[in-house]
């Protein structure tokens, strides 16, 4: 029996390949010119194609429609509804300085402490060595807890440790929507929160220049979400009224009702990329722009990725074509 053929057959028959040695991802990425490891790497081009795998998988796709929700999918958003049940357990503190309260630093040791456990209620008994491994990327993807900081980084964490899922096969292909539409939407849910009782500073922030103070990715896939809407333009999620009768639909217009929450002013100004875009004639054009962003503003940028960590499943070595 060829070895696709068993894979593809029910979840015990699932074996990973004996070759597969797992070990506890680490940082690679020490200096400037360390960056062209980072872009020739196996690790660059398996992130890559998971962004853009679920980028095709949710166009045109609203967060309310119907999809297959498995087992590994609930237990991951049991394991947020952990971390947002602790952020409840652990208030913030009274302190002189309102930015950084260090109450995170009791939730994130708490984290620190749990991780391991937490992903192994997520992989299969077979699959328990590669708990430490993929642990790793889950404590990366909530912010540091010596800055109090969380950024596109931590973000790009997140959804490392989400691809490690597929590469050993607790995620699936059919399971593309419900990592976005349920899973990342609830990591986002979780950080917003974090963001606020902490008040966490932005990480590398450009300010009014950057597209967002604490994301990326739910711009790129939101945007994705919106290609061919016969009514909603990139011009109306200025809007407030649009913008408040659609964002339990959309990803992106859900981002845009938390930045607004949490500035004041008017948006050309707080946010004047994002004031931009919303000139952008078409969604497909604005989902086009934002990916070629991501890479030159997050992925190839030295102070964001010297912090990125590899292992065996997001490898440093180069690409074997």
């Amino acid at each position: 029996m060829a070895e696709s053929e068993r894979r593809a057959g029910t979840t015990e028959e699932v074996t990973p390949p004996l070759q597969q040695c797992f070990m506890i991802p680490k940082k690679e990425i020490n200096m400037v010119s360390d960056m062209a490891k980072w872009k020739r790497s196996q690790a660059y081009a398996d992130y890559m194609g998971f962004i853009l795998t679920l980028n095709e998988g949710v166009k045109g796709k609203k967060l309310t429609c119907e999809y297959k929700v498995s087992e590994p999918i609930e237990k991951l958003v049991a394991l947020l509804n952990t971390l947002d049940r602790w952020i409840d357990e652990t208030p913030p503190v009274d302190q002189p300085s309102r930015f950084g309260n260090k109450a995170f630093r009791t939730w994130y040791a708490k984290l620190d402490q749990e991780a391991e456990k937490l992903v192994a209620t997520v992989i299969p008994k077979h699959l328990a060595a590669a708990a430490p491994e993929v642990a790793v990327y889950l404590k990366e993807s909530v912010g540091n807890s010596t800055r109090i900081d969380y950024g596109t980084g931590h973000e790009a964490a997140f959804a490392a440790f989400l691809c490690c899922l597929c590469k050993i096969g607790v995620l699936r292909v059919d399971d593309q929507m419900a990592i976005v539409f349920k899973v990342f939407n609830r990591y986002l849910e979780v950080m917003r929160k974090l963001q606020k009782t902490y008040r966490m500073e932005p990480a590398g922030s450009q300010g009014v220049w950057g597209l967002d103070d604490f994301q990326f990715l739910p711009f790129i896939w939101g945007s994705s979400q919106l290609i061919d809407h016969p009514t909603l333009e990139p011009r109306h999620f200025v809007d407030e009224k649009v913008v408040n009768e659609n964002h339990k639909d959309f990803m992106f217009l859900e981002c845009i009702l938390f930045i607004t929450e949490m500035k004041t002013g008017p948006f050309a100004e707080h946010s004047n990329q994002l004031w931009n875009i919303s000139a952008v004639p078409s969604w497909s054009k604005v989902n086009q722009g934002l990916i070629r962003m991501y890479k030159a503003e997050c992925l190839e940028k030295f102070p964001v990725i010297q912090h990125f960590k590899f292992g065996s499943l997001l490898p440093i070595q180069p690409v074997t074509s």
